[in-house]
């Protein structure tokens, strides 16, 4: 293909075209605001673009035998504010290289005019080529419109496109493809911070539905959908609503962030609340309510598309051609999905409404359930009385589900999906959409609820065995082990009411057991974890577990081995509930020591938490023996080490001390060590050093300076006047290979400890923006411990980088030695323990301004 002479476009020209896009986008979002209308605005910006790039084409002199054609949203009519626009440059043949030049600057030009465009130039063959091997170019080429250049050739090519089109493996594949996309989110449109495109129940549900109905040739409207019988008038309403309310979401998200942000993150949630005119009310913020109404909305549009891609797959498979199948006088199986007998059914057997439920989990070919079994159901959720939930039958059919012998996660999922959960248990139905604001739950209450169901219910299956093997040996060793499931389903059921949610939850599920006929000794264990369901995970992160005092209390607590494996399996199961960031494997090694301890200790046996110092210096030396090293080698070292120091260690780390150290008791060099840690994440760094002034706070602020978390450290100074201290810590950003930076860490560290110098100035680090919309009130609690030997220092703060170093610097000021600090970072709440001594302790007023500095420092 020739191309024409290149020619230059004059300055004014292009200065026209930008300020008649400028001009246009700002009338536009005018228009908006006056009188908000988002297919006005989406099709005005498309006919805006269009008549830029249309001039743009003619003014660079792009051949005839070319075509501009828009695709993507951009083909479908829809150009949100700060959208790309998609386009493709049709060629009959492959471009010489004058030709490709000309495009290049055509391309170049409308960055230069200010629009963020996304490019492809292929011939026909090419763009069939692709299509073929990715079904999201197909996707955008299917919504393609043609904007000048040859008409020949463009209908040559919708020609092609649809002459090789399989609709019926479209179908297919954009199914595949949203659910890919639901894993991503874990198949819930409930986070706290949505996308309102690509999330479950977002705006890419409502085009999966038009693309598949396009592809079928049944229309690309909810109109036309319902004329050719895919919906029905109703459905077709309630879609356009929903659609409506998508479209002014994104809109005004895109204003409110200045760019093409889909995320509903906090930091615009209140914006988009006022924009939308909800005010706040009845002690919800405006975004609280805000984000409520999205959440019905978008577990509407879930539904809808569940229906309108079931009535699709009929049209391939049609359920005539399936081989009907009864199961009972109320339900058939069609093909490969539950079906009622008729639109009745719930209505003259209520209780079927929670057997269907029940059928899906004990009937493994079924793989889901027919559109009129679901717009049944959503219509009898509300069957669901006072006197349904009193009836036997249905407590039956309930904990039937609960015993059934898989489905949980999918079969709870759809009770939550349609209101039949929160119908049959209503203080269940009073937290579905509640946001949590405590900075390290991602998900609304039900969802976390959900979670971790899921969670525990993975424990149940072979296949996730090798995720946590243990936890799957002891669930399934556990009696009646469905009894977790009630617990995961009422251990938060009570967020949201005031007061101690643990405790007010005991009382739902009490009550819920007791209706349910449930034996004492189950309800009682039910009941107690609801009221426990925290207790482990404080213990476990707060609690020196090196302490014998504190495992017998824990121990004490527990009272017995069932109720000990019963806490483990569901307080593993909330932590790794929450947030992805929340679970590390520190948390879960913690978790997974203070259960063996424990359980030892019900057993009758001593775990080495409880032995003496005779017995871990035993299981020590036994260690070094296997290093080759000789006996008495290590009594130098031991000799100056204290009780407290083999009370706070176990014998391999007493060991691995004594290996680096037994031949350089007092050295005058520091003596920095570091190893992978026992968790396969992280490292274990040593330190061993004449004792300086503000130690701890220097070796704080080196791990921060590398941006490293430090998870827990253990603080030590021997009877001859060394510190000898240990540290675990976390690149938290990263997942490097801590080998490769064991020598630069061992190096460094010496160094800085050799040189001592100043302390550097404490950073207040990057704050998230989670915290600057949901501050956390800094918190700082001294108490004496139980000995009267040291005090508990208790801090809660918003997390950052350096907020360690911070604190440590704080109390080195004061005077305040630590013995022993345990980490605990829940997303960005930071809760610190630190068992302290120093004369400032005995001193009120010195304490009271100890706390008063802390408080003041730990501010954001």
């Amino acid at each position: 293909m020739n191309a024409p002479a290149s020619a230059e476009i004059p300055r004014t020209n292009l200065a026209a075209l930008r300020a008649r896009l400028t001009e246009g986008q700002r009338t536009l979002r005018a228009e908006f605001e006056a009188s908000p209308r988002p297919a006005r605005l989406l099709h005005g910006r498309c006919k805006l673009v269009d008549s830029v790039l249309s001039e743009l084409w003619a003014l660079c002199e792009l051949p005839e035998s070319a075509t501009l054609v828009a695709v993507g949203g951009y083909g479908r009519g829809e150009l949100y504010p700060y959208s790309d626009v998609d386009i493709l440059v049709l060629l009959a043949d492959e471009p010489d290289d004058s030709l490709r030049q000309h495009i290049e600057r055509f391309i170049g030009l409308l960055w230069d005019l200010g629009l963020e465009i996304g490019h492809s130039v292929r011939t026909i063959d090419e763009c069939l080529s692709e299509a073929s091997r990715d079904v999201t170019i197909q996707t955008n080429l299917l919504e393609s419109r043609r904007l000048t250049g040859s008409v020949p050739l463009y209908k040559t090519f919708t020609r092609r496109l649809c002459s090789d089109f399989d609709s019926e493996a479209f179908f297919h594949a954009k199914r595949a493809e949203q659910e890919q996309r639901y894993n991503r989110f874990n198949h819930t449109p409930y986070s706290l911070e949505p996308n309102c495109k690509e999330s479950p129940g977002g705006l890419r549900d409502l085009q999966v539905m038009v693309w598949v109905s396009l592809a079928a040739g049944l229309g690309t409207t909810w109109k036309q959908m319902a004329a050719n019988g895919l919906i029905n008038a109703s459905t077709a309403t309630e879609l356009r609503s929903a659609e409506r309310f998508m479209q002014l979401v994104r809109i005004r998200m895109h204003y409110i962030a200045g760019r093409r942000e889909d995320r509903l993150i906090f930091d615009f949630q209140e914006a988009l609340a006022q924009s939308a005119g909800i005010a706040a009310s009845g002690g919800k913020r405006a975004s609280e309510r805000m984000m409520q109404r999205y959440y019905r909305v978008a577990k509407q549009i879930t539904q809808l598309n569940t229906i309108l891609l079931q009535n699709l797959a009929t049209r391939y498979q049609p359920l005539a051609a399936c081989q009907t199948r009864p199961i009972n006088e109320r339900f058939q199986a069609e093909g490969e999905l539950l079906d009622i007998v008729d639109d009745e059914v719930f209505v003259r057997h209520p209780s079927a409404l929670l057997e269907a439920f029940l059928l899906m989990m004990q009937t493994r070919e079924l793989q889901g359930m027919s559109v009129r079994t679901l717009r049944a159901l959503w219509r009898g959720r509300k069957l669901i009385d006072a006197k349904f939930r009193r009836d036997p039958v249905n407590h039956a059919l309930f904990l039937d589900i609960l015993r059934a012998p898989h489905g949980q996660t999918h079969e709870f999922r759809r009770m939550n999906q349609y209101e039949i959960l929160g119908a049959y248990i209503p203080a269940f139905g009073r937290i579905v959409g509640q946001m949590q604001h405590d900075l390290f739950h991602v998900y609304t209450v039900d969802q976390h609820i959900l979670q971790v169901l899921r969670n525990v219910r993975r424990f149940a299956l072979e296949e996730h065995a090798h995720e946590y093997p243990l936890l799957t040996r002891l669930f399934s060793g556990l009696e009646r082990p469905w009894l977790l499931y009630i617990a995961a389903l009422f251990h938060d059921i009570a967020k949201g009411r005031g007061g101690d949610h643990s405790k007010l939850g005991m009382a739902d599920a009490r009550r819920f057991c007791r209706t349910h006929d449930l034996w004492r000794e189950d309800t009682d264990l039910v009941v107690w974890l609801v009221e426990h369901h925290l207790t482990m995970s404080q213990v476990a992160q707060k609690q020196d577990l090196a302490d014998p005092e504190v495992i017998r209390n824990f121990a004490n607590l527990v009272g017995n081995e069932r109720r000990l494996t019963a806490l483990y399996i569901l307080t593993h199961a909330d932590i790794r509930g929450t947030s992805p960031k929340v679970w590390n494997g520190w948390k879960a090694k913690l978790l997974e020591d203070l259960f063996l301890i424990t359980r030892k200790l019900l057993q009758g046996d001593t775990p080495e938490q409880a032995q003496g110092v005779e017995e871990r210096q035993q299981q020590a030396r036994q260690r070094l023996r296997f290093f080759g090293l000789q006996d008495g080698v290590e009594k130098a070292l031991w000799n100056d080490l204290d009780t407290v120091y083999f009370m706070r260690h176990d014998g391999e780390e007493i060991a691995w001390h004594a290996r680096m150290l037994y031949y350089r008791p007092n050295t005058d060099v520091p003596v920095v060590k570091a190893r992978p840690s026992r968790i396969e994440e992280g490292l274990q760094v040593m330190v061993y050093t004449r004792d300086q002034k503000d130690l701890f706070a220097r070796l704080c602020g080196f791990f921060a300076k590398l941006g490293y978390s430090i998870l827990d450290a253990k603080i030590h100074t021997t009877n001859h006047g060394y510190a000898l201290d240990s540290f675990i810590v976390l690149d938290p950003g990263h997942t490097p290979d801590y080998r490769d930076v064991i020598a630069f860490i061992e190096h460094e560290l010496t160094e800085r400890l050799t040189r001592q110098g100043e302390l550097d100035t404490p950073s207040n680090g990057r704050i998230s923006r989670q915290l600057k919309h949901f501050p956390i009130a800094p918190a700082v609690s001294l108490q004496p411990d139980e000995r009267g030997q040291h005090f508990i220092l208790s801090i809660v703060a918003a997390d950052r980088p350096g907020l360690l170093y911070t604190v440590a610097r704080t109390l080195a000021e004061h005077g305040i030695n630590i013995h022993t600090a345990k980490i605990a970072t829940l997303g960005e709440r930071a809760e610190d323990t630190f068992l302290v001594s120093g004369p400032a302790l005995d001193h009120s007023g010195r304490l009271v301004q100890l706390e008063s500095d802390l408080i003041e420092r730990l501010r954001v």
